[in-house]
């Protein structure tokens, strides 16, 4: 045996499994075909799901296990659980695994994650705020944590261990190894084979070349596959884009670098393993192009405060409860019945000064930086650097001063007339007027009153509300909120929720429900666990959280099996 495990993938699950197992006195050799380690969860803002913690609490925030599980499984929607008499079906370990996911975020997650050193952001986020009802989709309270050092600062302590387990020789990691089948003997997975791909030293995210230059091959007693999910397999993505989400568009963006193009899921489904609910998707409404692209199409997301009008290509105002914030996959199912692959927001300058922020840890250099000074100020006193770059640059960003200008721009820049000015002013004038009186019937002012409230709201996130428009009611100048913006907002792909079927153990089932003896999944690669722990909608902070989990029970259950010696078929 060339090791006791192989890992394949090194972003955040594959190195948790790696390192866990390594430190638990296993041989582990970590394959990995890029140039480098960190995978996708170095281009992450680093938010992460945690229930009742000292930073919500601190804040006034009641939070609870009951709370959040009537929230996840309101997202969720689970409907999969059989497929015939005493049959599981794939959301049969998924819902399962998002029991023990939650457990996990309400207990020793933090404390865990500590104790390796990492510290979080004081203010706690309140992201996907849901669709109306408390039974329904979104959180009911802010649990978006953000890692003090976003994604990096997450990825920094496993890297950190990673190291000393290579200086111990209980961990060997190869890079730009490519593997591109599983080795079984007698139904069992007991190592794997690839190419070695040419040396490339490119910067991070642009796509490498897939050149070979030699072949391996490697045998191990189990296999852990963390080879993330499809996000940046277009073809893939449209091929699997589910009906209740409309047609697929025409033209999409990329969250996600090239290489997340799940050839690792076709290696495990070539080796018996089941693909399950790969129709249930995480994808963004409110990508804009990056005006400085690394990798192909690359779109980022912003990061909207609940207080930008939200307007389909020709004018008219999405419905409520579709507010900046609220709902990403009804929005997103809304919008792509309109017949358009864009849509607007409509707010001013000293809106987006305070409400926008932009996914990534490289559009965040503050926070990635750890830098309270620089936090402080763009906060405070935005917008951060990073947006005044997309207002200067960013070929998807408008700004006039008044509503007629923005309009013809808006036009001119979609290069037909799509948008209807008379509907667009109608609506913006609306808004405006139901800001007469502290109360009204327009449920998204009261959202946004509501959300301000919330003290992290009120002095981070969300602008106090005031009208576009200079002289109320009739006017179509800036108001005292400076300058009008239209920024134009595109599908970004991001998240596969699906992906290989695995049990409790992190174990790689086959179509008949049985695991393949030797084979685990991890990360994005099992749906986050199970197959699909998110169901078909996610509550945000729990992608990276999902990763650290299903890393964790991988590597646990295979050390477990492997110290054991006992044949349990895992």
């Amino acid at each position: 045996m060339d090791a006791d495990a192989i890992v394949v993938g090194g972003g955040l699950a594959g190195l948790v499994a790696a390192t866990e197992m390594a430190s638990r006195g296993l041989r582990v050799l970590l394959l990995e075909q890029e140039p480098y380690l960190g995978g996708q969860a170095f281009w992450s803002f680093g938010g992460l799901f945690l229930v009742d913690s000292p930073e919500q609490r601190r804040l006034g925030i009641r939070d609870s296990l009951e709370l959040a599980r009537t929230d996840w499984f309101g997202a969720a929607a689970f409907d999969r659980e059989e497929e015939g008499p005493k049959a599981p079906g794939p959301d049969h370990w998924a819902r399962r695994f998002a029991e023990s996911y939650l457990e996990f975020a309400a207990s020793e997650k933090r404390a865990w994650l500590t104790s390796l050193g990492v510290r979080f952001f004081p203010v706690v986020g309140w992201a996907e705020r849901g669709f109306g009802l408390a039974t329904g989709h979104g959180n009911s309270v802010p649990r978006f944590h953000l890692v003090w050092g976003t994604g990096p600062g997450l990825l920094e302590p496993f890297l950190r261990r990673a190291r000393v387990l290579e200086e111990a020789g209980r961990l060997r990691v190869l890079l730009r190894h490519r593997v591109l089948s599983l080795l079984q003997e007698g139904g069992r997975v007991t190592g794997v084979e690839g190419e070695v791909l040419e040396p490339d030293p490119v910067p991070r995210g642009v796509p490498s070349s897939r050149r070979g230059v030699a072949g391996f091959r490697y045998q191990a007693q189990a296999v852990v596959l963390a080879t993330g999910g499809i996000g940046g397999n277009l073809d893939w993505v449209r091929e699997v884009w589910p009906e209740r989400l409309g047609t697929p568009p025409k033209r999409l963006l990329k969250g996600v670098p090239d290489h997340v193009d799940g050839s690792g899921l076709r290696v495990a489904e070539a080796a018996g393993g089941r693909l399950v609910n790969l129709d249930r998707m995480w994808h963004y409404p409110e990508g804009v192009n990056n005006h400085t692209p690394i990798w192909t199409q690359h779109g980022i997301r912003i990061l909207p405060g609940p207080s930008p009008l939200w307007v389909d290509a020709t004018g008219r105002r999405l419905p409520p409860p579709l507010f900046p914030g609220f709902d990403a996959l009804s929005t997103l199912s809304y919008l792509r019945r309109t017949g358009f692959d864009w849509s607007w927001f409509i707010l001013d300058l000293k809106t987006l000064s305070k409400e926008f922020a932009l996914s990534g840890s490289e559009q965040n250099p503050d926070l990635t930086g750890k830098s309270w000074i620089k936090v402080l100020r763009n906060r405070l006193f935005g917008p951060s650097p990073s947006v005044q770059a997309f207002l200067r640059a960013g070929q998807d960003f408008i700004l006039a001063e008044n509503l007629s200008e923005l309009m013809r721009r808006m036009n001119a820049l979609v290069g037909e007339e799509v948008l209807d000015p008379v509907r667009l002013e109608q609506e913006v004038r609306a808004r405006d007027l139901e800001l007469q009186n502290p109360f009204g019937k327009d449920a998204q002012l009261a959202a946004v009153f509501m959300a301000r409230r919330y003290l992290g709201d009120r002095f981070l996130r969300v602008a106090k509300p005031h009208t576009f428009l200079s002289v109320f009611p009739s006017g179509s100048n800036s108001g005292r909120g400076g300058p009008l913006v239209a920024v134009r907002l595109w599908t970004l792909t991001r998240k596969t929720l699906g992906g290989l079927w695995t049990d409790l153990k992190g174990r790689v089932l086959k179509a008949s429900g049985e695991p393949i003896p030797g084979l685990y999944a991890a990360g994005e690669a099992a749906g986050f666990g199970g197959g699909g722990m998110h169901g078909y909608k996610a509550l945000e902070g729990t992608f990276l959280g999902g990763c650290l989990f299903s890393g964790l029970v991988a590597a646990r259950s295979a050390a477990l099996w492997l110290r054991s010696g006992v044949m349990d078929g895992g």
